[in-house]
């Protein structure tokens, strides 16, 4: 008996659609890498891209727990001596709040070319309009 193993030709790939209006930004990262890598799927393999595509909305309106509002940082350093910047989440979420979302998934994804390919079947978006109709996603509901 054989293992079964997908080829990158055979992959059917879906288009979901998650609202993230009122969601936890660390179980929402969850449930969008698993979605991502394809962990839901029974033809995971998990040397090959059998995940999905996932449009996310209302990205500025996600939620974090305790007090990381006020205490959560992020950082970013230009190469140079000295370069290290930081940011706080209420600035992030009043700038970029997309790449709140977006560092949270890529944080649980793997540190390979893969997974840099994954991500980018990641489309996240501030408010609740998408250019991504034509796709028909399914919208799915986090629990």
């Amino acid at each position: 008996m054989k293992s079964y193993m997908a080829r990158p030709r055979e992959v059917e790939r879906k288009w979901r659609l998650i609202d993230a209006e009122g969601q936890t930004l660390g179980r929402l990262a969850t449930e969008i890498a698993r979605f991502l890598r394809g962990k839901d799927k029974p033809q995971y393999t998990p040397h090959v891209d059998t995940g999905d595509f996932v449009v996310v909305v209302n990205a500025e309106k996600v939620v974090v727990t305790g007090r990381k509002a006020e205490q959560k940082v992020y950082y970013r350093h230009s190469g140079y001596p000295g370069g290290l910047k930081e940011t706080s989440y209420e600035e992030m979420l009043e700038r970029k709040p997309t790449e709140i979302l977006r560092r949270a998934v890529k944080g649980m994804m793997p540190k390979t070319r893969l997974g840099r390919q994954q991500l980018k079947k990641l489309k996240i978006y501030a408010g609740p309009e998408h250019p991504h109709e034509a796709q028909r996603p399914e919208p799915y509901e986090v629990r």
